[in-house]
């Protein structure tokens, strides 16, 4: 499939966390996407010194009409009708869902072409769930049921679809049950990352994309990030959904996402860091130094 044309400053409402030090949600997900040539609007669901994986932060939560008041503003400067996709992550809790599903709503009345890709940002292997005790039913109740376009981790996966995964099958079966969950009239795109799987290479990890079109994976070998570096997932959702918006291609979008992702952990590992290298990698995000391909695994769902 061709590029389609990419439509010169193409917005982005991105509501999600933020921290001052160092990169997850919208610290994440922000830059990356400006690089590829998106106008990001950003609103913070919390504002962080530092994610929370090193123990101790500052900073708080906002209310649910924090986050309505600065859509609302941005509804006064300029037409909703101008946005091009919504992406949300970190929530913070059940009535900050409610607000940013009025956003999409809003954005999607005033622009019925624009989509929303749903970052169910709610926990991960090893950590287990580590967001309010009400957000995983809200998200799975509301959240998923109005988003386009999906990307949780593999645990993220088995917690909203109460499948365990562990072989491919596993994994393309508990996609589908998602899928079926999906905004009807939308691509119903479930993006898949930290996939390992008991039939695959025990030294490589594995992205999964899966749409009407088809189900692609991508697998590059696995860095050995010890502890594993906070807004992976943040970015790689920014990166998938910015990929898709130039060229609605599933395929040609997974391998862009993977590959970028890989050249900024890559980096991130060889200089030693704590925080992933956003800035430094940043040509990663427009022409990634190692491209890896994505392999069809299935058919139509």
């Amino acid at each position: 499939m061709s590029e389609v044309p990419f439509k010169k400053h193409q917005n982005i409402l991105s509501i999600q966390s933020w921290v001052s030090y160092g990169h997850v949600g919208n610290a994440a997900a922000t830059f990356p996407l400006q690089r590829m040539g998106f106008n990001v609007w950003v609103v913070n669901t919390v504002q962080f010194s530092n994610h929370t994986g090193y123990g101790k932060w500052k900073g708080m939560v906002f209310p649910s009409e924090h986050v309505r008041e600065i859509i609302e503003g941005i509804a006064e400067r300029t037409s909703l009708a101008e946005c091009d996709a919504v992406l949300s992550g970190y929530m913070g809790d059940a009535g900050t869902v409610a607000a940013i599903l009025e956003a999409v709503r809003r954005v999607k009345e005033a622009n019925p072409a624009a989509l929303y890709c749903c970052d169910p940002v709610m926990g991960d292997v090893g950590r287990g769930i580590f967001v309010r005790p009400d957000i995983p039913e809200v998200m799975k109740l509301l959240a998923v049921k109005a988003a386009d376009i999906v990307t949780p981790n593999q645990f993220e996966l088995e917690l909203l679809t109460g499948h365990t995964v562990n072989t491919l099958q596993e994994v393309l079966e508990a996609v589908q049950v998602l899928r079926s969950q999906l905004h009807a009239e939308g691509p119903r795109i479930v993006v898949v990352t930290s996939l390992i799987r008991e039939d695959a290479p025990a030294d490589h990890i594995e992205t999964l994309a899966v749409s009407d079109e088809g189900a692609w994976v991508v697998q590059t070998p696995l860095i050995p990030l010890d502890p594993p570096r906070n807004g992976t997932g943040d970015a790689i959702a920014a990166l998938f959904l910015g990929n898709f918006l130039k060229t609605r291609n599933i395929k040609d979008s997974l391998e862009n996402a993977v590959s970028a992702l890989y050249g900024l952990l890559d980096l991130t590992h060889q200089m030693g860091t704590r925080e992933i290298q956003l800035v430094a990698a940043q040509e990663e995000y427009v022409q990634p130094s190692r491209r890896f391909e994505a392999v069809s695994v299935s058919g139509n769902g």
